[in-house]
Parts: structure tokens; sequence; C-alpha cells
């Protein structure tokens, strides 16, 4: 059994030869769209309900810096800002039909990437691996990891 700090770096390791395979797989929106942007569009993407405010928490950036990246998005026609029917002052952000279709494309890109890895591996390790990341997505949802409750919100 390895030692937690050992298991740590391995896991460290592996994110970061996911994030290599991964990255490609976004190369070709690289230039027009940042990955903070493909963040942004995915966060509103998941939770229609949110507004410039709730952006901000989600991102830990103040608002003024999350409705700058909104702008951005805005310019290249991934995002739109439409009023709430509940409550016409309050401003909801939602993807236009090029960022769903952008992030449908990625989330494709992606996923024929890691599956011509994972075509690699054994079927007993592939299903090891896949264990291992429910769990570890369990217990990422059972409590925040490393949240600094006072920290002050950063800009983008």
């Amino acid at each position: 059994m390895e030692e937690p700090s050992d298991l740590a770096a391995a896991i460290a390791a592996a994110a970061e030869v996911l994030v290599g395979v991964l990255d490609p797989a976004g190369s070709r929106h690289r230039m027009t769209v940042s990955p903070t942007q493909l963040r942004v569009l995915s966060l509103i993407s998941s939770r229609p309900e949110t507004n410039v405010n709730r952006l901000a928490e989600l991102l830990d950036v103040v608002p003024s810096s999350a409705s700058r990246l909104c702008d951005r998005l805005e310019a290249i026609g991934l995002l739109r800002r439409v009023a709430d029917p509940r409550d016409r002052r309050e401003v909801r952000l939602v993807p236009t039909a090029a960022g769903g279709a952008l992030l449908r494309e990625l989330a494709e890109r992606r996923h024929r990437a890691i599956g011509a890895v994972l075509d690699r591996m054994p079927a007993r390790t592939q299903h090891e691996l896949l264990l291992a990341l429910l769990a570890f997505g369990q217990a990422v949802v059972a409590g925040p990891v490393g949240a600094q409750p006072d920290s002050p919100a950063r800009t983008a």
C-alpha cells in the first residue's frame, strides 16, 4: 500500500498527464476561448439560474471580474444575458446556441482522447480506475477540500 504522500504525488502526476491528454482536445478553440472562458461557459451551462454574482462566487472572484468575463463571452457570441421571467430586475446568464455547440464539441473531443488512452489499458485496470475515480468523487462531495472561509475573492 502506498503512503498517502506518495499516493497524492502519483495522483497529482496523473492529473498532469490527464491535462496533457485533454488540452490538445480543446486546442482548436484555444485562440478564441481561454480555459477560464470555457470554465465559465461550462458552469453557466450546468446551472441555468446563474447570474453574475453567483458566477463570481463559483469562480471565487469579485463580481466585476465575473462581469468582464461575461462581457468577453457575449462579445464573441457564446453567452447572452436575459431577464429572469420571475423577476425582471434579475439578469441570468445563458449560453448561446454557439456556446452550447462549443461545449458539446469539446466534450466529444475530450471523450475521444480519453477513450484512446483507455483502449490501451487492460479491461480490469479500466474497471479499477473507474471504481477509484468514483470513490475519489464521493470523497470530494463529502466536504470541501482546502477551503479558506475568510479568504478574499480574487480577480480573474
